[in-house]
């Protein structure tokens, strides 16, 4: 009966993506180091490259550097609001930096900064249903505004006050490539799978680094402003993201498959918690020997981009 069961939404879903469009936009905020910037754009591309390629139907926006300022983001937002139906769906992915003032999340872009209250003011008028995956730092402070029943929301921190850069984008968009997110085997990864991959993997990886964790991803998706880590029948949180299909898999696994692309991903892991390790001893280094490593594993990193993203 289950297996049957789980054709029969196999079958449903697949029914409803024929009938209905599905909105990427991916924001990689300002960086306003190297590391960062160079980070965000990386991860930014390596999303726009995977929602191609598994989604060739889909509308994909991916906003960076210069083409990614508030005024922009708007006009894209008012846009899908204008030509999205309520059997639309749009899942909009924001990397990098955020602030948190006790009152209103703040995400930072080139420019003028957009609030939490703004973003959620543009997203009640798209009728679509949305997933927002907010991946910043101080992300958890923008649960309360972006919060609405049957909205999913996922931040990369519980609260405001977690303001350290996040690595959580680095496994969410590994969810999206990686078929073991697939919990089911049904070849599409919701949300809720997403979520629950990319936040064991970011617990793991202060575990391995033997650091304490400085981001705590949460869920909501009932519109109760503050979200969970394991969503469950039990506290009300994960239906609504569970029959949210994010991704499609497919013709997308053959990356993660190919043994050249496979270690080229695998090495740019490498180097990004390299560089976070480096930074964590900064500190207790000194100034130029820091200078010269960053400067070797950026330039590491941006060798590694470029040949995934040919």
């Amino acid at each position: 009966m289950k297996l049957a069961v789980g054709k029969i939404c196999v079958v449903l879903l697949a029914a409803a993506a024929l009938h209905a469009e599905t909105f990427y936009v991916t924001v990689a905020g300002l960086g306003g180091e190297p590391e960062y910037e160079q980070r965000f754009t990386g991860w930014a591309k390596d999303l726009d490259k995977l929602i191609k390629t598994a989604e060739p139907s889909a509308k994909v926006v991916t906003m960076m550097g210069p083409g990614a300022t508030r005024g922009l983001l708007e006009k894209e937002l008012r846009e899908i609001a204008r030509t999205s139906k309520a059997d639309d769906s749009l899942v909009l992915m924001l990397i990098g930096h955020g602030t948190f003032d006790e009152s209103d999340y703040k995400f930072n872009l080139l420019g003028p900064d957009m609030s939490g209250s703004e973003l959620a003011a543009l997203l009640d008028k798209i009728a679509a249903k949305q997933v927002i995956v907010n991946m910043t730092s101080a992300s958890g402070g923008s649960m309360l505004a972006l919060g609405k029943p049957k909205r999913v929301v996922i931040s990369a921190t519980k609260t405001g006050t977690e303001r350290n850069a996040t690595v959580f984008a680095r496994y969410w968009i590994e969810a999206l490539r990686d078929p073991a997110a697939d919990a089911d085997k049904n070849e599409i990864v919701t949300a809720l799978e997403a979520f629950k991959y990319a936040e064991q993997k970011t617990r793991s990886f202060f575990e391995t680094q033997n650091r304490l964790a400085t981001e705590h991803a949460l869920l909501d998706d009932a519109g109760k402003g503050e979200g969970v880590k394991d969503p469950s029948e039990k506290n009300g949180q994960g239906l609504v993201a569970g029959r949210f299909a994010v991704i499609h898999l497919g013709k997308m696994t053959a990356e993660i498959n190919d043994p050249a692309k496979r270690a080229l991903l695998k090495k740019k892991e490498e180097l990004e918690q390299s560089i976070d390790e480096l930074k964590y001893r900064k500190a207790s280094m000194a100034l130029p020997e820091y200078r010269k490593r960053l400067a070797q594993y950026l330039t590491e990193l941006a060798e590694v981009q470029g040949e995934l993203d040919k």
